[in-house]
Parts: C-alpha cells; sequence; structure tokens
C-alpha cells in the first residue's frame, strides 16, 4: 500500500513538472536569431543591444498576446553552413516560435532558402543583397532594412547631378557588394546614358589590398569612385586613398561609410564631401528618434549605431506581426505581415505584399570632418517606399509564391 502511494506520488509530481513545463513553454514566445557577431562586431554588438532593448519594452508592457518574449541567440561564424546548422538547433530542439537575423547577405539568403525548405517564418533583419525579396524571394521570408537597390537609388539622382562621365566602382566580391555594384551601374546609366566605367576593383570581403586597389582606381583616371567597401576594409582604402591622393579633385558615392559604425573608426582620416547613406543619430529631431535615442542612452548610456535602430525595429515588427496574427504560427505571420505596418525610430514602416520588403528608408547626406571625426552634414531622410520597383516591375524580378 505505502508502494502505490509511494508512486501515485511520484506520477502526481511527475504530472505536476509536466504540467508546470508546458505552462512555462506556453507563456513565452521564443524568437531564434542567428547572426555573425564574431565576424562583424562593430554593427551587430550595437544590434544586439537594440534587440534586447525592444524584448525589454514588450515585456514590460504585458509581452505579446499575454506571453512573455524570449531572444534566443545563435552566431553563424559568417557562413552559410553555420547559419543553417544553427538554424536546424533553433527550430528542433530550442522550438522557436519565428526565425531573424543575419547580416552578411550570402548568410540572408542561405537562411531565406531554409525558410522555404522549412515552410517556417523568417524576418530577415540586415542583409542587404536585393535577391531575398526577388529572385530568391518566397512566401515564408520577410525583410526589414532598404535593398542594396533601394539605397543606390536613393544615391543616383545626386551622382548623376554630378555629370561625371567617368566612373571607377569598388566593392567586396561577395553578394552584397556584387548586387550594389550592379544596382549602380543600371540606374547610373539610365540617368546619365553617356556614363562609362573605367575602372572595376573587387577585393574579398576582408582582406583588401588597399595599396594595388588604389593604384588600379588611380591609374584609370576616373571623375569619380562608387564605393561599397564597408568595416577594416574601408578603413584601409581610406587611409591608403589619402596618403595616394586618389580623392583629391574626386566625387565619390559610397555605401554606407555615413553610418556610424564605419564612420567613427576612420576619425581624422574621414574624407570631406562624400555623398553617403548613413545614419546621423545626432541630429534626427523626430519624436520617434528621441523617444529611442533617450531609452537607448538611458539604458547602455552609449548612443546608438545603425545597428542599434535595425535590430530594435526587427524585434518590434515580429511583436507587431505576433499580434496582428494573434498567434505565432507561420501561416498566420505570414498573411500578418503582408501590409504590416510598424512603428521605428524611422518612422512608420510597411511591409509591402508584393515583395515582403519594408518601406524603411535611409539617410543620405556628405560627410564632413569636423574636429577630427566624422560626421554627416546636408542630410535628409528618403522614404523608401519611393525606392522600389513598382508591383509591375516586381512582376519579373520575384517568383509567383
Amino acid at each position: 500500500m505505502k508502494m502505490q502511494y509511494k508512486m501515485l506520488g511520484t506520477m502526481t509530481f511527475l504530472g505536476l513538472m509536466t504540467s508546470l513545463g508546458t505552462a512555462h513553454a506556453q507563456g513565452v514566445i521564443k524568437i531564434g536569431e542567428i547572426n555573425s557577431y564574431k565576424a562583424q562586431p562593430a554593427f551587430l554588438e550595437p544590434y544586439k543591444k537594440g534587440m534586447e532593448l525592444a524584448v525589454e519594452e514588450i515585456n514590460a508592457a504585458g509581452g505579446v498576446n499575454g506571453k512573455k518574449v524570449e531572444l534566443i541567440v545563435r552566431d553563424d561564424n559568417a557562413n552559410p553552413g553555420d547559419a543553417v546548422r544553427a538554424a536546424e538547433e533553433l527550430v528542433s530542439r530550442e522550438k522557436v516560435d519565428v526565425l531573424t537575423g543575419s547580416f552578411l547577405s550570402h548568410i540572408g539568403l542561405a537562411l531565406t532558402d531554409f525558410a522555404k525548405q522549412k515552410k517556417f517564418f523568417f524576418l530577415a533583419a540586415e542583409p542587404l543583397t536585393d535577391k531575398i525579396v526577388w529572385q530568391n524571394g518566397n512566401r515564408y521570408t520577410y525583410r526589414l532594412r532598404a535593398s542594396t537597390y533601394m539605397q543606390v537609388a536613393m544615391l543616383v539622382p545626386d551622382a548623376a547631378a554630378m555629370k561625371k562621365k567617368r566612373w571607377a566602382v569598388v566593392y567586396p566580391n561577395y553578394e552584397y557588394g556584387q548586387s550594389a555594384a550592379a544596382s549602380f551601374k543600371k540606374l547610373l546609366k539610365e540617368a546619365q546614358p553617356d556614363v562609362e566605367f573605367v575602372a572595376e576593383q573587387a577585393p574579398p570581403l576582408g582582406k583588401v589590398d588597399s595599396g594595388s586597389v588604389v593604384q588600379a582606381l588611380a591609374d584609370a583616371k576616373p571623375d569619380a569612385i562608387f564605393n561599397v567597401l564597408f568595416g577594416a576594409d574601408l578603413s584601409k582604402f581610406v587611409r591608403e586613398g589619402n596618403t595616394r591622393g586618389l580623392f583629391q579633385g574626386r566625387e565619390v558615392v559610397s555605401l554606407l561609410t555615413g553610418e556610424p559604425e564605419y564612420l567613427d573608426p576612420l576619425k581624422d582620416e574621414t574624407p570631406n564631401g562624400w555623398l553617403v547613406t548613413g545614419y546621423p543619430w545626432y541630429g534626427i529631431q523626430t519624436p520617434e528618434h528621441k523617444a529611442f535615442f533617450l531609452a537607448y542612452h538611458g539604458k547602455y548610456k552609449d548612443y546608438p549605431r545603425l545597428g542599434s535602430v535595425v535590430g530594435y525595429s526587427a524585434i518590434k515588427s515580429l511583436a507587431e506581426g505576433m499580434k496582428k496574427a494573434k498567434s505565432t504560427d507561420t501561416e498566420k505571420m505570414i498573411a500578418a505581415f503582408s501590409g504590416l505596418k510598424v512603428s521605428t525610430p524611422f518612422g512608420p514602416v510597411v511591409y509591402r505584399p508584393e515583395d515582403h520588403q519594408s518601406t524603411m528608408g535611409a539617410y543620405v547626406g556628405r560627410t564632413k570632418n569636423e574636429g577630427g571625426k566624422g560626421v554627416m552634414v546636408d542630410y535628409r531622410y528618403m522614404d523608401g517606399a519611393k525606392f522600389q520597383p513598382s508591383a509591375a516591375e516586381l512582376k519579373k524580378l520575384r517568383p509567383a509564391d
């Protein structure tokens, strides 16, 4: 009899623990996030802080659909295979509800394909290649950040107004760089038919031989340069270019260079007058950005970088999608994100039904060396909705879902 009571007690205890475990699982929404933290810390450390701030705010306000949000992060080692293995582990073992993240474009494409194969919702936060929402687009993948096409399209009107005929192009030789260079050549040629591209340098990502690259560009004697290098590659390129006088008397159009992640490290080497996309956090006076800045600075005692805005906006987007869907079910999330409107530090953005691309824009301005520190001046916000292909054009670019 005692044995029966003991067994009954054990079973009751196990049953209670199981129900508590189920209750815990039911009370938490798990967001699985994959990124190249070790390889790209300048952007991704602030990005992670932005995500964590958003999670904190969401949970302080009661969570999503009555559940707390939990962020589970994995490093992809800047390797597409590792990214897919991390996604497998997050979905099968951690039982995450949705996936988000990625920085490098080729990794974003690998996760886009994973989402398609596994029929699992994925919000690509940062990777910029157009293929994520065009050629390789699928019904399971949405993307937050303005694409290479969109950001290049924001720069081209001013580039064409320079009336420079001979252009040189330099970009990192992987998906993002190739995509940006192709978009720039196409759009500038449409705006200025007599333009010539007289030199093209495509060093491997993270391995730029700045001396030979700068010399090759100088030898071509271009009137202007389009640069897509970023991070440590950008710093080496600028240093060598300054030393050899590459930028003197030449216009430079440079993607991403106005982002504090890449502009701040240039310090007193910052070139003057480059036309760039970026994030002048110190001068944005909108109510949405002021609220974000104060919350971020209050938590971290630091100013936000662009990564901070992207990470924060990605988590806020997922939360809004879940609220609209009243669920984390993949099919309901897909439907909810179609036309979803989200408030971000850059103002409201909408996820377009046609290509799953958000309308988040970017700031365009000029670089200035201000007392040994790089800043953006004469900047203006470019609404991403104005720099996207039409629905008719998208039919040629994106496969039917």
